[in-house]
């Protein structure tokens, strides 16, 4: 497992995402400086992207490439970078990794919050698996493009009524959230969108 270290290595927040490529990451770090201060380490763990996040086999939705279900193992990876009591672990993603992010948030209270950015909830049997499960973490942050739900995807189409879906129930069961519509699709600006993901749930540790 590839590990790349950005911030302050005494941190006492340590924020954890699963990336593809590192490209953009040392930029995310700086936003997140900017918004929320230099009080924190960001770990970016290399990932297979449709392998290592999926909690589940899934057919193609577009495209050629299936879904594995990888991701309890890596979840077992990265849980191995949270034994430090002394500190406070965020877990975060964008895409695949923010639906991995919400998805390790019912398996583990390891994480006093998750920042799911522009998270792939549209993803087959997710809704109707945090109907069943019960959320483990503190904080949830939810981000969605203005444009996601417009896609010619029919499944994919489907993310902008699950967000908000999954918004009202976190609401419902008074866990502290926000849903942030940004602007544009799916691929706009996911280095300063993840930042103000993980700079809300950093902001809320402190409230």
């Amino acid at each position: 497992m590839q590990i790349h270290e950005f911030g302050n290595p005494d941190a006492s927040i340590v924020l954890i995402e699963p990336i593809h490529t590192v490209d953009g990451m040392a930029h995310e770090a700086e936003i997140i400086r900017e918004l929320a201060g230099d009080r924190f380490l960001l770990r970016a763990v290399n990932v297979d992207w449709f392998r290592d996040l999926s909690p589940w086999t899934v057919p193609p939705v577009s495209g050629n490439m299936a879904f594995g279900n990888g991701a309890r193992e890596t979840l077992e990876r990265i849980l191995e970078l949270t034994g430090d009591p002394e500190k406070k672990f965020i877990l975060g993603g964008y895409s695949m990794g923010g639906l991995f992010a919400l998805w390790a948030a019912y398996q583990t209270d390891a994480f006093a919050g998750v920042a799911a950015v522009s998270p792939s909830v549209w993803f087959p049997g997710f809704a109707e698996y945090t109907v069943s499960n019960c959320l483990r973490t503190g904080r949830v942050y939810l981000s969605l493009g203005s444009r996601e739900e417009k896609t010619r995807n029919p499944v994919m189409a489907t993310v902008g009524d699950r967000i908000r879906e999954l918004y009202a129930r976190l609401q419902a069961q008074s866990i502290p959230c926000r849903l942030e519509w940004n602007e544009g699709n799916h691929f706009m600006d996911p280095d300063r969108r993840t930042a103000k993901g993980f700079a809300w749930v950093m902001k809320e540790l402190n409230t």
